[in-house]
């Protein structure tokens, strides 16, 4: 399915994407891997139990790519224009192998572009949650959307 073009959105609209991903092990150590991020808290165990959290975390930008990914067949597979900016990151609470991560997106605002008149500007509200409704991670992002026709 197509994503939706920014005159298909309403301030208010809710998504409950019924797309959900369980996190792996593997997931983590190749983003690490790919980021250069040799955090121990990611990757050693040993060092994992020895912290406040008792075992490793996930990666805290995988999560907020993985929740942001989530969304884009439900909202802007194919409509966006990119994304403008993201705000108000949260983690609540973190997230570990065999998570399976869903997510809640809400439209907050919209308005058509000033500079860019084939385009408008939305932003998106996503929240992720874990298997027992835990709220994982919080963002405000705002994208730059398609006008239909244009």
């Amino acid at each position: 399915m197509p994503g939706l073009y920014y005159e298909e959105f309403d301030i208010g609209m809710e998504f409950h994407h019924p797309l959900t991903r369980t996190v792996t092990e593997m997931d983590n150590v190749m983003f690490c891997a790919m980021t250069h991020n040799p955090q121990p808290q990611h990757l050693d165990e040993e060092y994992a139990k020895k912290t406040f959290y008792g075992q490793h975390i996930v990666n805290s930008l995988f999560t907020l790519g993985l929740v942001i990914g989530i969304t884009v067949a439900d909202t802007t597979l194919g409509t966006t224009l990119g994304n403008l900016g993201m705000t108000d990151i949260r983690f609540k609470n973190p997230v570990h192998h065999g998570d399976t991560i869903h997510v809640i997106t809400r439209i907050k605002d919209m308005r058509e572009s000033k500079s860019r008149p084939e385009s408008g500007i939305v932003t998106f509200e996503h929240l992720g949650y874990n298997q027992n409704d835990e709220e994982i991670a919080y963002c405000l992002r705002v994208g730059l959307m398609k006008i239909k026709g244009s």
